[in-house]
């Protein structure tokens, strides 16, 4: 018995190294793919350089130049025009413009500090950031003013090919759960998160086990640049002791190098952990698609309503735009949640200045609303006015309501009556795309 427990183990660990193999070469980027870019790279750079002179140098940064990169449809390239020091107080952003003029379609991002993109091939675009050169962390004016810093640690530690590999499968397993990108639409592990993190834990496996494991506040200090966790506690201020990781920046101890993670994120990613390590599968590296006609085709047979929404914002393409939307859809599904039983509801983000929302519900059939005080003989006489149906509880008066409308009727009511509160969240328009 003992001896046929240990083959089922060989078994499954020889099937499981197959996967990881399969699936790198999935995520891999091709060698082709990899020199073209980096012939377009060093031609831009060398043309962004001799117009810079001695201001500024150059360099590759992100997942490129630590070699982590994973597959994509279109690769972004980090670029780093890093300003020395006589150019503090100077607009950068100004001074990059100017040097990477006339070397490609140009457009700007507008952010803390602007930067550009520029669509250099259909395979791939580069963004092109402005950095002032510290050679302290502390000195930093921007959280950009790391990168350096991020890239020659990380350049330093991991060496082995192997342990890239194991970054990159992490990455593809992030990417495909949804849990990748610290913007404030995504609220997951950043590339560079997750390389610590692999890095931290020696391979992606140990990294996916010990993730299911957490369940309080989780803190990694890499370096051990704390003596213990209470002073992490005392030296972190509350808005970077949120995530559910705090993961000491091992370029700078005063960051938590994955704040931007969000309990709701995390919780996905975890239950994603859990489902993989019962049962290995390929498809756990594989985006997918939200498949609105089985949604829709499910709700019906469960005598459930089904609703696709479109939401547009005049905000700046990306996380700017992605944050706005995310949001709305936040406030919009705690709305809808009074009324119907959320079964099912989803959120996707094309990257421009529109979101799709779906969400699938059951009619509460009949919910109470608070009133006020009964002695408050004012704001009593005008609650009854609103609600005909109302009654008195501890001294409180409540109304019930019947929920009649369907979810399309509910949705169509509500953007109108909240027209002022989209414009605040700099929603343009809320649309019905399927009923």
């Amino acid at each position: 018995m003992k001896k046929n427990k240990e083959k089922s183990k060989i078994s499954s660990s020889s099937k499981l190294k197959i996967l990881m193999k399969e699936v790198l070469i999935k995520v891999n980027p091709s060698k082709e793919e990899l020199a073209h870019i980096d012939k377009f790279l060093k031609n831009f750079i060398s043309k962004a350089k001799e117009r810079l002179k001695d201001k500024a140098e150059i360099f590759v940064g992100g997942s490129f130049a630590k070699r982590t990169m994973i597959k994509k449809g279109q690769y972004d390239i980090d670029v780093f025009v890093r300003f020395k020091e006589g150019h503090k107080g100077k607009d950068i952003s100004k001074l990059t413009e100017k040097a990477i003029k006339g070397l490609g379609k140009i457009s700007k991002v507008h952010g803390s500090r602007d930067y550009f993109q520029i669509n250099a091939d259909p395979s791939f675009f580069i963004e092109i950031v402005p950095v002032m050169k510290v050679k302290n962390p502390k000195e930093a004016g921007n959280i950009t003013d790391l990168s350096y810093f991020h890239v020659s640690y990380m350049n330093k530690k991991v060496k082995d090919e192997k342990i890239l590999e194991e970054i990159r499968l992490a990455k593809a397993f992030c990417h495909a759960n949804k849990c990748y990108g610290a913007e404030s639409y995504i609220q997951g592990f950043s590339g560079y998160a997750l390389e610590l993190l692999v890095y931290y834990y020696g391979g992606f496996l140990n990294f996916v086990k010990a993730m299911t494991r957490v369940k309080g506040k989780e803190i990694i200090d890499i370096e051990k640049l704390y003596k213990n966790k209470n002073e992490i506690e005392m030296n972190l201020n509350s808005a970077k002791r949120e995530s559910p990781i705090i993961l000491i920046d091992p370029t700078y101890k005063e960051r938590n190098a994955i704040a931007a993670l969000s309990k709701e994120t995390f919780e996905t990613f975890q239950d994603a952990c859990r489902r993989f390590l019962k049962n290995p599968s390929e498809q756990f590296f594989e985006p997918k698609k939200i498949n609105l006609e089985k949604i829709r085709d499910s709700a019906k047979k469960n005598n459930s309503e089904f609703i696709l929404l479109e939401a547009k914002t005049d905000k700046q393409e990306g996380d700017i735009a992605g944050s706005k939307l995310v949001k709305f859809y936040r406030q919009l599904g705690e709305e809808i949640n009074k009324r119907y039983e959320i079964k099912n509801k989803g959120f996707e983000y094309n990257g421009e200045k529109e979101a799709k929302y779906f969400f699938v519900v059951k009619s509460r059939k009949e919910i109470i609303l608070n009133g006020p005080n009964e002695r408050d003989e004012k704001n009593v006489s005008a609650f009854k006015k609103m609600h005909r149906d109302t009654f008195i509880k501890k001294g409180k008066v409540y109304a019930r309501e019947k929920i009649t409308k369907k979810i399309s009727e509910f949705v169509g009511y509500w953007k109108i009556k909240n027209k002022g509160k989209m414009n605040e969240m700099s929603v343009k328009s809320l649309d019905i795309i399927v009923s």
